[in-house]
This record gives structure tokens, sequence and C-alpha cells, in this order.
């Protein structure tokens, strides 16, 4: 309940009154077009990791942005402390755009393994949680990803083209099929809650920052949902993974798309 309320006063305070009022000289690019910095990203995340810090002594913060300034913070993900894992505004394309399309993501996690994790949409009033082997929670009701409708398409979300390398551009070919209906993502982190609630079947990602996979994993896995990597193995929090990966609504969704990702390559 603490984190809960720690992630929705960062967004109060830092996010809400930002969107729809960003000024130009409040939006930088980072590698490009499709990877954007603003000033609410940068506020919320400092606000989260004082509070986050305050309420688990010992614990370490890897954000987004502070990664971004200082690289060598992610190497907390191999440490013993405790990690809270922040995207302050994960889909900050939608979010510069004035679009309810964008959400905060805090996750912790301890020896590369997600305990809990909090996705909150401020501008669609939704909260998402889960705990390790404890459950999901929309809102405070159990959340189950069931299964796709037999012989319906397969609905998938896939990564932005900018974002992968001409290997993962090919596996994720695989997925350009008869039965598969694949689109490009939005919020790494809505798209994962749609998985979870049971709008999507599938995800195929090709990028592994932590920031924006270790809430969603979680919260499919507690859904009822599975994960696995194109080399048919588990997610590493860390990194070091073969990509692209996929999560899905159940563990036989989640062979299928390994197979055709690995059809692709």
């Amino acid at each position: 309940a603490q984190v809960e309320k720690a992630v929705r006063k960062a967004t109060a305070d830092e996010v809400m009154p930002r969107w729809r009022q960003l000024g130009d000289d409040e939006v930088v690019q980072k590698s490009g077009p499709h990877d954007l910095v603003t000033v609410a990203d940068q506020r919320a995340e400092e606000h989260l990791t004082h509070a986050l810090s305050e309420l688990l002594p010992g614990s370490v913060v890897v954000g987004e942005e502070a990664v971004h300034a200082k690289p060598a913070t992610y190497e907390a993900l191999h440490g013993d402390a405790p990690v809270w894992i922040v995207d302050p505004v994960d889909g900050t394309r939608q979010f510069v755009r004035g679009e309810e399309g964008f959400c905060t993501l805090v996750a912790l996690a301890r020896f590369g393994e997600v305990l809990a994790s909090w996705t909150y949409a401020p501008a669609l009033d939704v909260m998402a949680t889960a705990r390790r082997r404890g459950g999901a929670l929309l809102d405070g009701e159990a959340l189950r990803s069931g299964s796709p409708e037999p012989g319906a398409p397969l609905r998938v979300a896939t990564s932005h083209p900018d974002f992968t390398t001409e290997e993962q551009k090919r596996a994720l070919l695989g997925l350009r099929t008869e039965g598969v209906e694949p689109r490009p993502c939005g919020s790494a982190g809505l798209e994962y809650l749609a998985v979870a609630r049971g709008g999507l079947d599938a995800v195929a990602f090709s990028w592994e920052a932590a920031w924006d996979h270790a809430a969603g994993l979680l919260l499919v896995a507690e859904a009822g949902g599975a994960s696995a990597t194109v080399a048919d193995e588990p997610f590493r929090l860390a990194g070091g993974n073969a990509l692209p990966f996929t999560a899905a609504r159940d563990a036989a969704t989640a062979r299928r798309m390994v197979g055709l990702l690995r059809a692709g390559r």
C-alpha cells in the first residue's frame, strides 16, 4: 500500500500537471525521435527514487533516466541489495502527444527475481499490482489472463522497427503468417497489462531494458501467463538474453510464439 501511495503521489505531483502542458524546451531526444525524455520523466524518477529508498532502507534504485546519465547504475541488478526498477513515464511518445496510453512502472527485485510490481496508468486511472506467488490485481480485483480463443487469430504487439537489429527483424517476420495479427506496440507496460487481462494474446519485444519489462513480466506470470526468449529460455532481468522474447496469455501460446520467432530467423 505504501509503494502504491508513493507511485500515485509521484505521478500526481510530477507527471499529470505536465500532461498536455509540455513546452518545447521540456522534451529532449535521447537516441532518436522515438526515444524521448521530458521534464516529467526526470522529476517523477527523482521523486520515486527518494520515496522508495526511504520505504526500504538499504535498497537501491535503477531508473531509466539515472541509467541514461550514468550507465554503471544498471550494475545494481547484479548485486545483493534489493533493487527498485523504475520507469517514470513508460510511453513517453504517447505522453508527449497528449494521449492517454502511458504509465508509471515500478518493480522490486532481488537476486534477479522480481518480487512485486506496480503498473499505474494515471490518465486512465488504472492500477495493476502483482506479488510473486501472490497473484495479480487490477484495481483490487483478481486478474486472470485466460487463453486465446481456439482458432481465432493471435493478436500480438511487437517492437518498433527502430529498436531491432536485422536478425531481430527477421525473427519478428516469423509473426507475419496466417493466423497471427501483429501490430506495433505502444507503452510496453500497458501492452503487458493487456496480455494479463486477456485483451492481447502476446507481445514480442527485441530490447531488454529492465525498467520496461520487469513489472509487466511479473504481472503476466501472476495472471497465469508465461514468457520465454527466442532461445526458449527464461528472460534474465540483468540482460544478456537471446532476443526477441515473448510474454503470452498462457504457456501454450508462449511456446507457439517462440516457434514462430525461431522460424523467422
